[in-house]
């Protein structure tokens, strides 16, 4: 095979089939009749039952689907399909041609999406889910689709298959909610999976390229991609117009070429390594084949360079933190002083716990042999390098038009507004407009969202402590002094920064020691601060 190939096949094995358009017209049509969608299942389950079910506990789900299976019409159907494909029971084939009527079990068959069990009923090959978002306020964007991957841990017996093909999970997620939106001509999905990125992009972008290393994680997509070819606006006959599938490792597929936006869930997840070991023998999925966190220091050391001047990337990463350093030493590293960047630490673990989540993430603790022989090789690893724990948060890069103007590494534990991909698009404007404008001389409002809190002793004449905070986006808070706190309670766009310092200093200075230019040049450094972070914004 060559490093990097066009994907096209329909027939890929062990993946549904994308190369049959009128049995994928009549999948589409039968779910869209038994209201098949997130709203339809949540509706179907109850809010007990369907909470569970999105922490993988089955049982609740099970329970409200024998109830909701004896009812009659599309409230059956549902149930059947939910069961079938989300709980991964088998079923009777005549209630599965009851519940899809127009491609019925033959179909089903056909398309690769289920398969005879052993007692002669149907059982699911795959996980075939309803996902989708809500539209905008102006009424654009919204989608609902149905997604196909594999079973996951909890919907079957035995570890993961290596090259199995994930689902929509928590990492794709939180890098849908964390992108930034905006209008492109070309987009990059790097190792696309069964396809959750692009769906997004494609309501933003002119034209998306999807690559894998996995060819089944490409049949998955381009299956997902024309089973919902209305509600993404494709034509199904003419799918590359729009949406290019490229079979390849890393940025191998795309080599010379430049995107104006790239977004990445990678194969981040640290892996030991061993002799011998092959390719097979990894989870595609989620190991990359590198030693350590390799992997997301070198897409960040490369990223840059298939970007468009003023190109953006977003992905999601892991790092290692050896003894004794602090968190961003690593990350700072990788990152070329010619690239604007931006990384936020949302988490930290041991190494113990890291361990533990991906090998609970494969079911390796099914064989308790295998288990403590995988634990031990992540210690060792770890200990190899001195590593004392594991980073995990969010990475944005940015190919200056200039000069670079952002260069930041901070950490935010605590939970922050979701969607904040808007709001992370509009921290790199402020950054941008402070790079172009005098502070001193821009009128300044309080952003909407932000309140002041004042705490002081009982009986003291004034505060010993007052707070600016944030109601969205990033949810931060910031100290402030005297000082600072009276220029923020003057910005009501009437006079410029500077006019309201020099009524500070009017108010404030004149005694013993008073520097009027390191008052002036501080205040303005911090009121930079408080619009860099969105507490004050340009009137």
């Amino acid at each position: 095979m060559t490093p990097s190939t066009h994907f096209t096949a329909g027939n890929t094995p062990d993946a549904p089939r994308s190369d049959l358009p009128g049995l994928l017209d009549s999948l589409a049509s039968d779910l869209r009749g038994i209201g098949y969608t997130v709203d339809g299942v949540a509706g179907l389950l109850g809010p007990a039952a369907h909470s569970a079910l999105a922490r993988d506990q089955l049982v609740p789900a099970l329970i409200a689907t024998e109830k909701a299976g004896t009812a009659e019409g599309a409230t059956a159907a549902r149930a059947a399909v939910v069961r079938l494909w989300l709980l991964a029971e088998a079923q009777p084939a005549a209630t599965l041609d009851a519940a899809l009527p127009g491609l019925r079990t033959e179909g089903l068959l056909e398309l690769g999406l289920v398969e005879p069990s052993d007692d002669g009923r149907i059982q699911a090959k795959v996980d075939l889910r309803p996902y989708g978002w809500e539209k905008n306020d102006d009424g654009s964007g919204g989608a609902e689709l149905w997604v196909a991957s594999d079973l996951a841990a909890h919907q079957r017996p035995g570890v993961l298959r290596h090259d199995h093909v994930l689902g929509i999970g928590q990492a794709s997620t939180t890098l849908v909610q964390v992108t930034a939106r905006r209008h492109v001509a070309t987009a990059l999905d790097l190792g696309t999976g069964c396809g959750i990125q692009t769906f997004h992009l494609l309501h933003h972008a002119e034209h998306v390229t999807a690559t894998d290393i996995s060819a089944r994680a490409l049949a998955f997509t381009r299956f997902n991609l024309l089973l919902n070819a209305g509600e993404l606006h494709l034509d199904p006959g003419a799918l590359e117009s729009r949406v290019s599938l490229r079979l390849g490792s890393m940025l191998d597929p795309v080599a010379g070429e430049e995107f104006e936006l790239v977004v990445s869930n990678p194969p981040f997840v640290i892996t030991p390594r061993s002799l011998g070991e092959a390719a097979a023998d990894q989870f595609t999925y989620r190991d990359g084949g590198l030693p350590g966190d390799e992997i997301v220091a070198s897409l960040v050391r490369a990223l840059p360079g298939i970007l468009t001047p003023g190109g953006t990337a977003q992905l999601l990463g892991n790092w290692e933190i050896p003894a004794g350093a602090d968190w961003a030493e690593r990350p700072q590293s990788w990152a070329g002083p010619d690239t604007d960047v931006w990384l936020i630490q949302r988490e930290q673990v041991s190494p113990e716990q890291y361990a533990e989540t991906w090998l609970q993430d494969a079911s390796t603790a099914r064989d308790r042999a295998l288990y403590q022989q995988s634990y031990a090789a992540y210690l060792d690893d770890f200990a190899a390098r001195n590593v004392e724990g594991i980073g995990f948060g969010m990475i944005w890069l940015r190919r200056p038009v200039g000069r670079p103007v952002l260069r930041r590494f901070e950490e935010i534990a605590y939970p922050i507004e979701q969607p904040v991909g808007p709001h992370l698009g509009a921290a790199v404007e402020r950054v941008d407009w402070l790079a172009s404008h005098e502070v001193a001389d821009a009128h300044l409002v309080v952003a909407e969202d932000v309140t002041e809190e004042r705490h002081q002793r009982p009986g003291a004449e004034h505060p010993g402590v007052i707070l600016l905070r944030q109601g969205a986006g990033l949810r931060r808070t910031n100290l402030l002094s005297t000082e600072l706190a009276g220029f923020v309670s003057a910005c009501d766009g009437d006079l410029t920064a500077g006019q309201i310092i020099g009524a500070l200093e009017a108010l404030l200075g004149g005694g013993e020691g008073w520097d009027a230019g390191a008052f002036r040049a501080g205040l303005l450094t911090e009121v930079g601060n408080l619009v860099r972070d969105g507490f004050l914004l340009p009137a």
